[in-house]
């Protein structure tokens, strides 16, 4: 009964907020009455104004978003030109091969999204220190916290951003030199959550389930110190270690089963430290299934409409699962490389490490309900797959004619056979399985190889694969790498272990500004007292 009452509470919550000014039929007199003072009274009813700072967050799983820039600039993702569709004036092609410019739009999207959430946090976090209420203090420490967690994201997004505590109509303004303004950022982030923490919800289920409690703040604290020096030039090792412990003081443990981090149903993992609840009626916005599966995938899993066939992982990538000598593990059958002609499409094609972790991705040929092999009537004629719709972790091109089966899609979180457009599986924020490897980065920093491995490896024994016995920068990537995919993580950890700037499948070497994003150009054009990012 427990995750079921989760999911009504986080939902009633926000029924709360969006029900509220839908009354519109009552007398106005009515409305005279209500004031800040008068209203809020009762936890119910902070509650219920505390819905719209976590409505924020459901902007996370969309497209063209913080998610979808952080992705595609690294080497776990792309979106591919297949002929007319997903060229969109070239803004994809820009951020795989990180060739951008401050007037791609997603940056004004994720730009948007991150300011809408810092907003909503300033304008309670002002509406409620106007009330004379023992229960005001409580939501606002708990709206300062989300509020770090935006500005943590916006610090490692476009690092050099604008601080606004206030509900104020003054032009925000950023610092006029990088560095230091990227520092300040860091500076309120930190201070913000330290400031709080204590005063946090120490209940992590129940009615706490879905909400910034202490173990959220301590698990934001850990991301933040194992990026420090790549934020502040500054190493922080001992304090991630610090905070990852402080978090398992709160009873957190690895699923048996890593997929059960995502599935339809993920609310009573013993791993989520911090999730949004999406509700494909009430709480909508999570549509994976539409950007990344195939158009006849409707036919395998029954959607009610029809995906857009976009996003894809990179072949090096995903083969990194299936490699074995760098991830070994028992051996079994897997699909990989391109059918051959002849081949029975419904067995896998190849052999490779079982790694569990391979729940990551749909790959392979894809069969409906009935067990036939669905099809694409407009299948590209170089294609060796035919009509058949298969998966192929190959991929021919980026552009302009990337076939429209090519690349292993995400299969993260489980897909609801005759789903609609929305799913209803809680996105992971914060998760053990990310606590255990942030302990073993920053002790493999230290020099603290045999606890390092400690946690690496209960990782990896989850996973099914073998046991590392020395670590290096490339194993622990690696290991990163197949854990934390499409997690808000890759791109991150690239550029803490240098890789970014590397070169990968259709990517040259590229410049450290692409290390942060430009500060959108509409924003600057609106807003001239910001100061670009360098280099941009």
């Amino acid at each position: 009964m427990k995750n079921i009452f989760d999911k009504k509470f986080y939902v009633m919550l926000l029924g709360l907020l969006f029900f509220a000014p839908a009354c519109t039929d009552l007398e106005e007199e009515l409305y005279s009455d209500v004031t800040d003072d008068n209203f809020f009274q009762t936890d119910d009813e902070f509650i219920s104004a505390l819905g719209s700072a976590y409505s924020s967050f459901y902007g996370i799983g969309n497209h063209s978003n913080l998610w979808s820039s952080n992705e595609i600039s690294s080497d776990e993702m792309v979106i591919t030109t297949k002929g007319g569709d997903w060229y969109d004036g070239g803004v994809l092609l820009q951020l795989h091969q990180h060739e951008w410019t401050p007037d791609n739009g997603f940056f004004n999207n994720t730009w948007g999204f991150l300011y809408s959430g810092i907003n909503t946090c300033n304008r309670l976090i002002a509406q409620f220190e106007g009330i004379e209420s023992d229960n005001s203090t409580a939501y606002i420490n708990e709206l300062r916290a989300i509020r770090a967690i935006w500005y943590m994201w916006a610090m490692d997004a476009f690092g050099n951003v604008p601080l606004v505590t206030g509900f104020t109509d003054d032009v925000p303004k950023n610092n006029s030199d990088f560095q230091a303004g990227r520092t300040e950022a860091y500076n309120l982030v930190e201070s913000e959550l330290l400031a709080v923490v204590g005063d946090l919800d120490s209940n992590v289920g129940g009615n706490a389930y879905a909400r910034v409690n202490q173990a959220t703040a301590y698990a934001a604290l850990a991301k933040l110190y194992l990026n420090a020096e790549v934020y502040t030039g500054t190493a922080q090792w001992a304090k991630a270690i610090d905070m990852v412990n402080k978090v398992e003081a709160f009873g957190y443990s690895l699923e048996s089963l890593y997929a059960a981090n995502f599935a339809q149903e993920n609310s009573s993992s013993s791993e989520n430290i911090f999730v949004v609840p999406y509700d494909k009626v009430f709480a909508t916005g999570f549509n994976w299934p539409m950007m990344t599966l195939h158009y006849a995938s409707q036919n395998v899993f029954e959607l009610t409409a029809q995906p857009w066939n976009g996003y894809s992982t990179v072949e090096e990538f995903y083969n990194s699962y299936i490699d074995t000598v760098n991830n070994p593990g028992t051996v079994g059958p897997v699909w990989r490389g391109l059918a051959t002609p002849g081949n029975d499409l419904s067995v896998p094609n190849s052999l490779g490490t079982q790694d569990s972790r391979l729940s990551n991705f749909v790959v392979g040929p894809q069969l409906k309900p009935d067990r036939t092999q669905a099809e694409d009537p407009a299948a590209d004629d170089d294609d060796p797959d035919g009509a058949g719709l298969n998966f192929t972790p190959f991929i021919n091109a980026i552009y302009p004619n990337g076939w429209r089966q090519g690349g292993a899609r995400i299969g993260k979180y489980a897909y609801e056979q005759g789903g609609t457009n929305n799913m209803s599986n809680d996105f992971v924020i914060f998760r053990w399985g990310d606590m255990l490897l942030v302990r073993a980065e920053a002790n493999y920093r230290l020099g603290n190889s045999a606890a390092a491995l400690t946690d690496v490896n209960a990782v990896r024994a989850r996973a099914g694969v073998t046991p590392y016995t020395t670590l290096t920068d490339e194993n622990l990537l690696g290991e990163r790498g197949r854990e934390m995919f499409a997690e808000l993580s890759r791109r991150q950890d690239q550029i803490r272990f240098g890789t970014f700037g590397g070169t990968w499948w259709e990517k040259g070497t590229s410049d450290s500004k692409y290390e942060v994003f430009p500060i959108p150009q509409p924003q600057m054009d609106v807003n001239t007292t910001l100061t670009q990012n360098p280099k941009y």
